[in-house]
This record gives structure tokens, C-alpha cells and sequence, in this order.
């Protein structure tokens, strides 16, 4: 049950914590000297552009920080968590050195110095932070929801305990994805703490824009299964209680907590704030509240003496100075080295270059080898069984295969794509969420890092916009992180037109997948490259946008007999649908038996080239078939301006430019929405007679 906030105001009614104050008074001194140095010395040398102080934070988050220490616990923060950093394990020199951009660290210069990512297989790893706000909260209960499965289900004794903390200020919470994973974590009841560190503002905004009556804890005050606590981050012995409550809740199983403490930030939002919008008295009164000189009074003279307190001080110091000058020396990132980890790499023996934390491949999963030749005399089936039959495989093969979403539970999903999975693999493995695509996607970060293979469901390509930030964040993570964490998962995407359109349901979009960085796309045409594309993405470790077009679930031209449970497609291997020398026809999805219909109606021997996926794609075969035929026509059902046939033109016009006896063709949706009307969608998207007199016209150039 849910605490009133109201009971919680003092550590008299909670247990003793046994904290190492000496160690927090040592790592608050550091906290400060770091900030000191960088914002007196680093920041007007130009050695650094961001700094972000957490002064006034820095106590409670410190002490939160020696309260994780199961194996498996994970934090997630923002750009003002350093302290909690510093009591896990953070070095002061890299501390340093990665807002100063040097090699290695964090991100080897790709990411602001203090967005964090700390693996740690033997102690608490902090998930890669994000810039956005609230962005943090949805990866941490996916951690959460990890931990649970792996020990209860998995029966992994040793995930037994651990948790996930996500750290934010009191802005954040008015945020879409704070709101998701609060609802996750009480709903499954997970081993998660959403601890708030409230100054009252969020930049220049009071915390009264962000939620009524300037308190979280009290407006939550009626959830259920969520333990709150609130009290003041500036009192050691309070903060000490009330963190302690709750992490001893968390680990006996009983459910997710909320801490709020009330903290004064007493510098800017960064150090080019000046803080205009706060008047002389509300700085004064800030602080009045400074935890430091609340901690020695703490600790002088019950816990050490005046003198150990200046020689802690000034220990803190010596070591700021001496981490300084090492991280001066460390040398500049490589500028040769920036496209790398885009992608998975491998090395020159072939083997994958794993990154410290995500996939399952980092816990020692070797996928099946798989085989790239279908087997003769299956079962012909439409493309919506077949990817059904994939992933019931897959499921029952691994464990570690999580498929969810909306409705994918009893209902088997909206095209019924997971229709009978849960009965048969368990509502563990195959669960249906909460309606919020930010917390459908957000999760996969938490559950890929904890070694797990996530397959989530998004029910229309529309609906994957309010994941947008979530979707971006886990393509970027390996590019960011410089291989440190790597997200691998599987985004199943149903979209396209069907007996009718809209604007909501009906668009491709593809394009948005293919600028987007790090991600894989597959669009399969038919029900075989279905299976092989599904199966080699999801035993792939990167991550994977898995587009499913309504109009070829239960489409007859895309009905082909089951390849085998070994089947495999390489990503970035296109296929001919048919061969001829008169004319290239690139194409993907809906569009591929159209073409072909198109080039039999005109007559001509083309080669329809199915691309299968479009990151990567197969410039070769292009490429090679565009230098016999010397014409090419590009359609998909993506808007014409800036799709990706925009893309393939571009490179066939660099590339083989000496080739073309005519002009690159583009044929595609104009600049609108899907219409919904029957008779306007086919006004619009490509059909086999517009098709069909495009290649007309381009014959006869």
C-alpha cells in the first residue's frame, strides 16, 4: 500500500542504516572540488562546453549510491546524477575527462560529458543516460521487470534482491515517460525505486507548472503498491532512513517505492545560468539549506574530529588536482574512428566485437547457424502464420524471447499475429502492456542490457511516434556509448494501406527507419522472407525495425510454402523476383507483386528486384542489374519527395551515371497522407497500371 506522504517526515520511524559516513563525507568533497575545477578552471580554458553542477543534490544522491550493492542492480540518471556516479565506482580522472571530450571513457567524444553510462558485470551498472527529460524512467523499469523474470521465472538465484533506480528532478515527473513507468512498476509490482530529487524547478519553471501543489510524493499518495516516502535531502540522518526504507522494501519483494527529498540547487541549470529568475532572498534561503555543512555537523565531532574532517577535505582535493592532470594528458578521440559501432562489429578472426552490457550474446549465447536455403515441401501459409510460426518457435527455442504489446496476449494481437502464444508459452514470455508506446519500447533498454531478447509489438507504424524518443535513444546507444551498451531488439511494425486507408493506420514511412541511426530494416514482400528476415533479426545484436504491410499478411501472391525453423535471410541481400535485361525495377513490400504484374502486362523481360530490407541494402545487385539493363524504375509507396528511392537514385546517379541510357524514374505516393476512401487510395498509391505506363514511358526515352 501506498504511504501518505504526510507520515513520513522523520527518521525516527525507520530502522538504522548503516552508511560509511566517512566514505560520503569524502565523495561530497570530491563532488564539490570536481564542480570547483571545472567551472573556475576547465570551462573559461575552453577545455570543456557543458557543466552541470550538482550542488545541493549531491549528499542525498551519494548516499542513495552506497545502498547499491547487489550484483545485479542498475541506475539511471540525468545530467545532474555525477555524485551517485562518484559512490559507485567512478573514477575522479574520467570524471573529468569525458566533459573534456578525451579518448575513450563514456563515449570517446560522441556524448555530453556528463550524459553517463557505467556496465559493471560485478557491481551497479548505470544505463546509458539519455538528454532528453524523463527519458530514463522507462529503460529502469524495463531493468526492473528483468530482474523479476530472470529470478522468478528463469530461476536465476542470483538476480534475486538486485533493482533498478531512476533517478529525476522534479520536472521530469510531468513527463510522458515517468507516467509509463510508474504505471508498469505498480502494476507488475517490480523491484524499481523512482527516486525524486525536487530544487522547485525545472530550468526557470517552479515546480507548480509541474504538478499540483508542488509535490509528487503527496499527489501519488493514493497509488497503489507503491511504498512513498518524502522528506528533506539536506538532513543526512532523514535521507539516510528514509533511501534505506525503501531499498529494504524494494529487495523483500514487496514492490516498486517513490523517495521524494526536497533539495536546493544551488547552481545554475548549468554553469551559463545565472539564476535571474530567482530573487536574493529565495538564493539566500537555498543556501541556508546547503547539505555539506549539514554533514559536518553530522559528523563533528560524533563521527570524526574536526581534524579528520579537514584531512578528508583535503584528501578530496589532492585527488581532484591529481585527476585533473591526468585527464589533461589523455589524448583526443580519433576523428578516423567516428562511423564506427553504427552497427555491430567483427574483427579480423569474424568475431563479433560485443559490447560490456546488452544482448543476450554478452551472457555467452551463440544463435543457431541457421541455413540460407529453404526446405522444399513445407506447408503453404500467408505471411501473417508464418511470422506466427516463427515466433512460436523462437519462443519455445530461448527462454529469453519476450514478445508484448498491446493486445498481443488472449486477443493474439490487432492482425492476430500472436494469436495462441501466450496460451502455449505463458503470459510471462508473451504479455500484453499498458497503452503507452513510450513504455513498450522504452522497456527494451532495461531488458536487452539485463541479457534478454525483447520483440516488441508497436500495432500500427503511426503509433510508433510517441516512442520516437525511446526509438532514437536505443538506435544511437551502441554509436554513443562507443560499444560499451548496445540495445539488440526487435520492433515489430505492422503499417501500409489495406481494403482502405487513413492517416493513423495506413503509412509506410520507411524512410524515417532508414535515416534513423543504428537500426536495421526489413520489409518482407512474402511469407518465406518473413521467416528468414524475423529469425535472423531476432537472433541478430543489433536492433531491428521489422515492418509487416497489412495488405501482404493474408495477400495470395505472398502465400509461400513454411521454409524450415533453420531458415535464415542475410539482411542486405536483395532477391529477384524476375530476371530480364530490359529494364531495373527496385521495389519492396506492397509494391513488389505489383511490379512484377506491371512488367508482364508491357511485355518486357525486367529485372524486379526486391530489395527485402533497406538497411542494409543491396547497392550491389542494383548496381550490377542497372549495368545490363541501363534503365532503372524505383516505386514504393513512401511520399515521393525524400523517400528512400530518393536514395537509390542518388547513389545509381554517382555510381554508374555511365550506365543509364535514360533518366532514373521514380514512381510513389504524392506528398499526402493515406486517404480513406477506397476510390482516393488508389488514386494515390501506386497501381499496376500507373506502373505499367511508367514503364512505357521510360522505354520509349
Amino acid at each position: 500500500m501506498a504511504t501518505a506522504a504526510s507520515e513520513v517526515t522523520g527518521e525516527s520511524d525507520f530502522p538504522n542504516t548503516e552508511i560509511d559516513w566517512r566514505r560520503v563525507a569524502y565523495l561530497l568533497h570530491l563532488s564539490r572540488a570536481l564542480d570547483d575545477t571545472e567551472v573556475n578552471e576547465l570551462l573559461p580554458a575552453r577545455k570543456l562546453f557543458y557543466q552541470f553542477s550538482a550542488r545541493g543534490h549531491d549528499m542525498a544522491q551519494i548516499i542513495l549510491g552506497t545502498l547499491l550493492d547487489h550484483q545485479h542492480d542498475a541506475a539511471n540518471g540525468y545530467y545532474r546524477s555525477r555524485p551517485l556516479m562518484l559512490s559507485i565506482g567512478l573514477d575522479p580522472e574520467e570524471a573529468l575527462a569525458c566533459p573534456m571530450m578525451r579518448a575513450g571513457g563514456f563515449s570517446d567524444g560522441r556524448d555530453i560529458g556528463v550524459v553517463f553510462n557505467y556496465p559493471n558485470k560485478n557491481g551497479t551498472s548505470v544505463l546509458p543516460m539519455c538528454g532528453g527529460v524523463g527519458a530514463q524512467y522507462t529503460p529502469t523499469v524495463g531493468w526492473a521487470q528483468a530482474v523479476d523474470y530472470r529470478s522468478r521465472v528463469l530461476g536465476e538465484d542470483e538476480w534475486n534482491g538486485a533493482l533498478g533506480v531512476a533517478l529525476g528532478g522534479d520536472a521530469s515527473c510531468a513527463t510522458n515517460g515517468f507516467w509509463s513507468a510508474l504505471t508498469i512498476a505498480t502494476t507488475l509490482k517490480l523491484p524499481m525505486l523512482f527516486y525524486i530529487e525536487d530544487n522547485g524547478y525545472g530550468i526557470s519553471v517552479t515546480s507548480d507548472k509541474q504538478t499540483p501543489g508542488r509535490n509528487i510524493a503527496a499527489n501519488l499518495a493514493s497509488f497503489k503498491n507503491l511504498k512513498i516516502h518524502d522528506g528533506d535531502g539536506t538532513e543526512p540522518e532523514q535521507a539516510a532512513a528514509l533511501l534505506g526504507d525503501a531499498v529494504a522494501h524494494i529487495r523483500s519483494g514487496e514492490g516498486p517505492a517513490l523517495v521524494r527529498l526536497t533539495v536546493p540547487r544551488l547552481s545554475g541549470h548549468s554553469a551559463q545560468d545565472t539564476q535571474a529568475y530567482k530573487d536574493e532572498e529565495l538564493v539566500k534561503a537555498e543556501w541556508a539549506r546547503d547539505p555539506l555543512p549539514k554533514l559536518k555537523a553530522f559528523m563533528v565531532p560524533n563521527v570524526v574530529s574536526e581534524q579528520e574532517w579537514a584531512e578528508i577535505e583535503q584528501r578530496a582535493a589532492n585527488d581532484v588536482v591529481k585527476a585533473k592532470e591526468r585527464a589533461l594528458e589523455q589524448p583526443l578521440p580519433n576523428p578516423d574512428n567516428i562511423c564506427r559501432y553504427v552497427f555491430e562489429e567483427t574483427d579480423d578472426q569474424g568475431q563479433a566485437e560485443l559490447p560490456l552490457m546488452g544482448g543476450m550474446a554478452v551472457d555467452g549465447y551463440q544463435a543457431p547457424r541457421g541455413s540460407s536455403v529453404a526446405e522444399t515441401g513445407g506447408e503453404r501459409m500467408n505471411m501473417l502464420t508464418a511470422i506466427r510460426r516463427t515466433l512460436d518457435f523462437e519462443l519455445a527455442n530461448n527462454k529469453k524471447v519476450l514478445v508484448f504489446g498491446e493486445d498481443v496476449g488472449p486477443k493474439g494481437g490487432v492482425h492476430a499475429a500472436t494469436m495462441g502464444l501466450q496460451d502455449k508459452h505463458g503470459d510471462e514470455q508473451v504479455f500484453d502492456t499498458s497503452l503507452s508506446e513510450e513504455g513498450i519500447i522504452g522497456r527494451c533498454v532495461g531488458l536487452a542490457a539485463a541479457g534478454l531478447m525483447p520483440v516488441p509489438e508497436i500495432q500500427f507504424r503511426k503509433y510508433a511516434d510517441p516512442a520516437e524518443e525511446q526509438l532514437n535513444d536505443i538506435g544511437t546507444m551502441r554509436w554513443r556509448t562507443n560499444n560499451r551498451f548496445a540495445c539488440p531488439t526487435v520492433v515489430r511494425i505492422p503499417g501500409g494501406f489495406f481494403k482502405c486507408g487513413d492517416p493513423w493506420h495506413s503509412q509506410t514511412n520507411e524512410v524515417k527507419w532508414v535515416h534513423a541511426i543504428g537500426w536495421q530494416l526489413a520489409m518482407p514482400s512474402n511469407a518465406e522472407d518473413a521467416v528468414g528476415l524475423l529469425r535472423t533479426a531476432m537472433r541478430s545484436n543489433n536492433p531491428t525495425i521489422f515492418f509487416e504491410h497489412r495488405a501482404m499478411l493474408d495477400d495470395v501472391w505472398a502465400r509461400r510454402p513454411y521454409p524450415g525453423d533453420d531458415y535464415v535471410v542475410e539482411f542486405g541481400k536483395g532477391r529477384k523476383v524476375s530476371e530480364g535485361d530490359d529494364l531495373t525495377i527496385v521495389c519492396w513490400g506492397a509494391m513488389v507483386p505489383r511490379c512484377q504484374q506491371a512488367a508482364k502486362q508491357c511485355g518486357i523481360n525486367a529485372d524486379v528486384i526486391d530489395l527485402r530490407t533497406l538497411v542494409p541494402w543491396d547497392r550491389d545487385m542494383v548496381l550490377e542489374s542497372m549495368a545490363r539493363t541501363h534503365r532503372c524504375l524505383i516505386v514504393h509507396e513512401d511520399n515521393l519527395s525524400a523517400g528512400f528511392g530518393a536514395e537509390i537514385a542518388a547513389v545509381l546517379s554517382d555510381e554508374a551515371f555511365w550506365n543509364l541510357d535514360a533518366p532514373i524514374k521514380r514512381l510513389a505516393m504524392p506528398d499526402v497522407a493515406s486517404p480513406h476512401s477506397p476510390l482516393l487510395l488508389d488514386a494515390v498509391v501506386p497501381n499496376v497500371d500507373r506502373i505499367a505506363a511508367t514503364i512505357v514511358d521510360l522505354m520509349e526515352i
